[in-house]
């Protein structure tokens, strides 16, 4: 039977343990000196300021499971909203903007939103979309209102403690005032008694190997993500996060540790002023990162270059897609910490976190075998988390007794299950069939990935399945092939795509140059192929034009579909 949870308690346990502590810090402009000046919310502050605005949502009439669309700035505003809207039972829709306007209503589209809380330039095109979202009956706009109905942020929040209560019969969040009505106090306010298994939100995967898709979170879920998270990397309170990607800056708050939100757009990771990031880790004395490597490489160079030391710093997490060893290496550097690390935990929108390997044990172990063709090692498992690798197959997999395991060092697809897996995807019933494993009363996620175990129960992550080349004399895997023709001093990154119908496709390598470098020998990449059995057959080598295409959210995971087709007209030509 499932347990009452709501998530949101996580922050009024913080709040209670830890009034006076900073619990978010964001960065407002700069002073006549050029000082960054901040605005801070002690975790008291944020959690009041939540306990508001859910007050303001119940008096809108918001009633439970109301799937509510979110779209508003990284900041105070969006940590204290989804909290609010936890508070009031709604569940959070999360879109990233980064995929552009055509992808996004696509997604608006199959959730069916029942309301918007949103900056000005969405609800404009709410209402223009001229009845597109006929459901959407629960709007407040953050920011100025312009030529709409529907509350504000500042109304929402002003509604809360101190206004008079009819004295109706009300359901939670609020209690029931006194005879006859009374001010309503803080006292009168209750979380709404989600169970563990209810849904919490509705976050969009990034849509960079097919459409995007509503992802179901449970409260249970985003508790059990905390824990992991909390109890492998031993993360106490008190620290201090800046946060790469918005939604983490959630885990903070159920952690204890104080977010610093980072000056930069979070949807153009790859174009992140490193100068940036580095006057807020140094101000604010952050003790731990986390995001896109894409972020990070340019951190990496920037100190590399200007020799700055990270000693507060005692971990960076990296994540989104494998993380190339010559970012580690000059990151590591950067923490001059004793027992200071970098992460680089494997998961996916579906399931994280799965699994977790460090720094310092890629440089000294695996990079070496990676180099070689054997994959990028993502390490062990999280405690929770059971892991198998399957023989890869296509379609639906409707029980693990029609699946067939594989034994260490072989390739296939990597399946999990454990209590940060997530079930289904919202209204996509196919979609949910084609990524799930019945097992007995549970379930296995397929990761959509492929890979391999050691003798030592690591996994050595090979690449996604759907990106796998398949030739006449066999599957060529990206991880596997990629990383040899990277060794190349003039090559920054390469992609390998199939010209062609499988199964007999033509493998050819994109490639990207060093800034400056105008081509490689190609005579150069050949003995590279000749040199390991893994690229033997490779023959075919392009030079990509500029910077490979990648995806919208992390800026760091390669467009290879659009690349196939680009190597496509390029040899047809």
């Amino acid at each position: 039977m499932a347990d009452v949870l709501n998530i949101a308690s996580t922050l009024v346990e913080t709040a209670a343990r830890f009034p006076d502590q900073r619990g978010i810090v964001v960065p407002r402009g700069r002073d006549h000196a050029g000082r960054v000046t901040d605005t801070e919310l002690t975790f008291r502050q944020l959690d009041d300021l939540s306990d508001r605005l859910a007050v303001g949502f119940f008096r809108l009439g918001l009633p439970h499971g109301t799937r509510i669309v979110l779209m508003v700035r990284p900041g105070i505003e969006f940590i204290a909203l989804t909290y609010a809207l936890f508070k009031a039972g709604a569940v959070v829709v999360l879109i990233d903007p980064g995929m552009g306007p055509k992808r996004v209503f696509r997604c608006l589209d199959q959730v069916d939103p029942e309301g918007f809380v949103a900056i000005p330039a969405v609800q404009a095109l709410r209402v223009l979309s001229f009845g597109r979202f006929p459901n959407a009956r629960f709007n407040v706009t953050v920011g100025r209102r312009w030529f709409w109905g529907g509350a504000t942020y500042s109304e929402l929040k002003d509604s809360g403690f101190g206004i008079r209560d009819s004295g109706d019969d009300q359901t939670p969040p609020l209690r029931k005032g006194g005879p006859g009505g009374g001010a309503l106090q803080k006292s009168d306010f209750t979380l709404a008694p989600t169970l563990s298994t209810d849904p919490a939100a509705i976050i969009f995967t990034s849509g960079s190997t097919g459409p995007a898709k509503g992802v179901v979170y449970e409260h249970g879920m985003f508790a059990a993500q905390v824990e992991a998270l909390r109890d492998h990397y031993h993360i106490e309170p008190g620290g201090v996060d800046l946060p790469g990607f918005p939604l983490f800056a959630l885990f903070n708050a159920a952690m204890g540790m104080t977010t610093v939100i980072p000056d930069m757009d979070p949807t153009r990771p790859a174009r992140v002023n490193p100068a940036r990031i580095v006057e807020a880790i140094q101000n604010q004395s952050v003790t731990q990162g986390f995001g896109s490597p894409a972020i990070w490489d340019r951190v990496g160079r920037y100190c590399s270059e200007r020799k700055i030391p990270f000693p507060t710093v005692q971990r960076v997490f990296l994540a989104g897609a494998p993380v190339p060893v010559d970012v580690l290496a000059s990151m590591q550097k950067t923490l001059t910490g004793e027992r200071a690390e970098l992460f680089t935990p494997y998961g996916a929108t579906e399931a994280l976190p799965v699994c977790s390997i460090g720094a310092k044990e890629v440089l000294t172990r695996t990079a070496e075998r990676t180099r070689q063709g054997a994959g990028t090692c993502v390490g062990k498992p999280f405690a929770q988390i059971h892991l198998r690798i399957i023989a890869t197959v296509e379609g639906p997999i409707e029980s693990i007794a029609d699946s067939r395991e594989l034994p260490p060092g072989e390739i296939g697809e990597i399946i999990v299950r454990g209590p940060v897996v997530t079930r289904e995807y919202f209204r996509q019933p196919a979609a949910t069939a084609g990524a799930k494993i019945r097992d007995g009363d549970g379930f296995w996620h397929r990761m959509g990935d492929v890979g391999h175990l050691d003798a030592d129960g690591a996994l050595w992550f090979c690449g996604r399945k759907a990106h796998i080349v398949e030739t006449e004399q066999g599957r060529m895997f990206t991880e596997c092939v990629e990383p040899i023709f990277n060794t190349h001093p003039h090559v920054r990154r390469c992609a390998l795509v199939g010209v062609g119908k499988k199964p007999a496709q033509v493998p050819v390598i994109v490639v990207e140059l060093e800034p400056g470098l105008a081509a490689v020998p190609i005579e150069e990449l050949r003995q590279l192929a000749l040199a390991h059995e893994t690229t033997r057959r490779i023959e075919r080598f392009l030079m990509y034009d500029g910077l490979l295409p990648v995806d919208v959210r992390h800026n760091i995971k390669i467009n290879r579909e659009q690349l196939a087709l680009w190597a496509t007209r390029k040899r047809m030509g």
